[in-house]
């Protein structure tokens, strides 16, 4: 006898708010009733195995069967079936979870097995009137009748007493009607349901089964392939791999392994640069896959480009790119990570807030920090070649955090240096060891480029005292730095900075004093004239073939000031450097000025020249290029004339 009932008002309104809104995507009922029909199998699992062998035990399946010329789509699993009292408050009543109840009463037993429990929404199942406008529930428990649940998921549902002989259960789509750009048909292909299958349900520790056509070669009297001759046949193949490979034994997983999923997960090309197996039990527990790639994604500088970790809960696919897991300077990273612990919305969509979600994210970051530490002291090769590519993105983690992660990631720092053999790379801990006992600071210079940085006039006094120096030719390296602020109780300084004249030639101070003193009417006459320029001019002890050099006062260097003057809505109106125009007294040049020291206006005409002189010298470009072109010829009119 067919019984009809009423959902309850307040379930419509719920179920009106489930089928339309809830879920994003359509595809996702696909992964729900898969889900719980996983649950259902293990719910049956452990009544079998407490059973004393009243209830026989068997393997779990999970069969899908479709008919694309009717659109239907059905779903079987053998697992506990449902009593019409289930069906009623489980299916009937909107957010009611029997797998939820079922927990709370395996958490109470003491004998546990071991089960595995998804679906904890009493809502999964609604997800199908996404897609039909009928199902159907025939099902079937331990010691109990067969019972059909049929709705449209409007107002009410009919459940009557029904043939079947296993105990399980079997869900039937009646698939709507395709309509404008809503494609329902789809889910009744079997390319649509296999493709779904493996994108979200290939963990499922159960076989999804399907029947298939294949090709197959008809054969002659004597059993022998007839070729060019197919037969069109039914064949079964299960669709999902059922045991992830972050959920073996990580001994038994090889790097060759690790590198196959990797090209085959993210679709690369190229084996990846690092391959991370991690899996952390305690407090809080997850397995995680990690890859950094060989090459940067064409769009890693793009502002579309996604970041985010694969997210999977108790093997179940739930997001793409979950941006919570992993930190922005480590956006380039790969992989996927999978916890019971994750606590998921109602739909599995989205991640809940939670210290759970924090404590795993901190985790992957330090696992892939100490990795990339651990082969920086064992392959600096290799460390080098992630260097050259992600490099920028690390000192990104310094400066973005403002030093926050200094502690964290000062140790992967490597540069360039002056006193380093073909350009290698050297880091921080191994400048420190090599500095000279006199040596206070940790020096630096920056540029475009290392050609360029090495043109720099102001390491000439370091190059013939033997110091080493960091090359910085990248935009981010001073603002790191700046955050760093130290490595090791040494201060890092830069070579353009104007203090550190008297930090290189202590010896020569007096004579420097003395120079001030002397020619302090020559240097104020130019100070003047570069007014709008400079904040000051001295005399320099760091020069020694140059004429002179602009340096600037502690704080923003010129490289640093450029790069703020570019970015977006500053356009040269950002932060300046103090600068310092600084003369190198031994020059020539300065003797031949210092001639013309009692005529003020000649020394103040000069005074722009070597301002524009010392900008080339410092790889940048002159403002009013037709007044130092003027100013130039003058002087060389005035020199051969004479």
């Amino acid at each position: 006898m067919k019984e009809t009932l009423q959902f309850q008002t307040e379930s419509k309104e719920l179920l009106n708010l489930m089928i339309n809104s809830i879920y994003s995507n359509k595809e996702i009922f696909l992964r729900e009733l898969i889900s719980n029909a996983s649950d259902a199998i293990d719910k049956y699992k452990y009544l079998a195995f407490n059973s004393n062998g009243e209830i026989p035990v068997r393997d779990g399946v999970i069969w899908l069967h479709l008919d694309d010329k009717k659109n239907i789509i059905e779903i079987e699993d053998n697992g506990i079936g449902m009593t019409k009292e289930d069906l009623i408050n489980n299916l009937g009543t909107i957010a009611k979870s029997g797998s939820k109840d079922f927990m709370k009463k395996f958490k109470e037993a003491k004998d546990k097995q071991d089960i595995n429990i998804i679906g904890q929404f009493g809502v999964g199942f609604y997800s199908a009137f996404m897609v039909a406008d009928k199902v159907e529930v025939l099902t079937k428990a331990t010691n109990d009748k067969a019972y059909l649940f049929t709705s449209d998921g409007k107002d009410n549902f009919t459940i009557e007493e029904a043939n079947k002989d296993e105990v399980g259960t079997t869900i039937t789509l009646y698939l709507k009607k395709d309509k404008d750009e809503e494609d329902y048909s789809q889910f009744a292909s079997t390319w649509t349901v296999e493709r779904l299958v493996k994108k979200y349900s290939d963990y499922v520790r159960y076989p999804i089964k399907m029947m298939m056509e294949t090709q197959k070669a008809k054969k002659d009297e004597n059993g022998n392939d007839i070729e060019g001759k197919y037969d069109t046949v039914l064949e079964e193949r299960t669709l999902n791999s059922m045991v992830p490979l972050w959920k073996k034994n990580k001994k038994e997983v090889t790097e060759d392994d690790l590198k196959t999923f990797y090209k085959s997960k993210f679709n690369d090309y190229e084996d990846p640069l690092f391959s991370m197996f991690v899996t952390v039990d305690g407090m809080v527990s997850y397995s995680s896959l990690l890859f950094i790639p060989s090459h940067a994604p064409f769009n890693l500088y793009s502002e579309n480009y996604e970041k985010g970790l694969q997210l999977y809960a108790k093997n179940i696919f739930i997001k793409d790119k979950c941006p919570e897991l992993i930190p922005d300077y480590l956006k380039f990273v790969r992989g996927l990570v999978d916890s019971d612990d994750f606590n998921l919305n109602v739909s599995r969509e989205i991640l809940q807030a939670s210290p759970v979600l924090k404590k795993i994210a901190n985790n992957v970051e330090k696992k892939i920090v100490d990795e990339l530490k651990k082969t920086k002291e064992s392959d600096f090769e290799k460390y080098c070649k992630f260097w050259d590519i992600y490099g920028e993105h690390i000192k990104f983690g310094i400066y973005s955090t403002y030093g926050e992660k200094k502690e964290l990631l000062q140790d992967l720092l490597v540069f360039h240096s002056l006193n380093a053999e073909g350009n290698k790379y050297i880091s921080l801990k191994e400048y420190v060891e090599k500095m000279s006992k006199e040596q206070k600071s940790i020096y630096y210079a920056a540029g475009e480029t290392l050609d360029a940085i090495k043109m720099l006039p102001q390491l000439e006094k370091f190059k013939k005292n033997g110091y080493d120096v960091l090359l910085l030719d990248k935009r981010v390296d001073e603002f790191a730095l700046m955050m760093l602020q130290e490595f090791d109780k040494k201060d890092f300084k830069s070579i353009s900075d104007e203090s550190i004249n008297e930090e290189l030639s202590t010896e020569e101070k007096d004579k420097i004093d003395s120079l001030n003193a002397n020619h302090k009417r020559f240097l104020d006459n130019v100070k003047e004239s570069l007014t709008d320029k400079v904040d000051d001019v001295v005399f320099s002890s760091k020069l020694v073939d140059s004429p002179v050099c602009i340096s600037t006062k502690q704080g923003l260097s010129l490289n640093m000031e450029k790069t703020l003057d570019e970015q977006p809505g500053n356009e040269n109106d950002g932060p300046k450097a103090s600068k310092v125009l600084e003369i190198n007294p031994e020059h020539e040049l300065f003797k031949a000025l210092a001639t013309l020291e009692d005529n003020d206006e000649e020394t103040k005409k000069y005074a722009s020249l070597l301002y524009d002189e010392a900008l080339l010298l410092e790889g940048f470009d002159i403002k009013d290029k037709q007044d130092f072109v003027k100013k130039l010829n003058e002087v060389m009119v005035k020199s051969l004339r004479k």
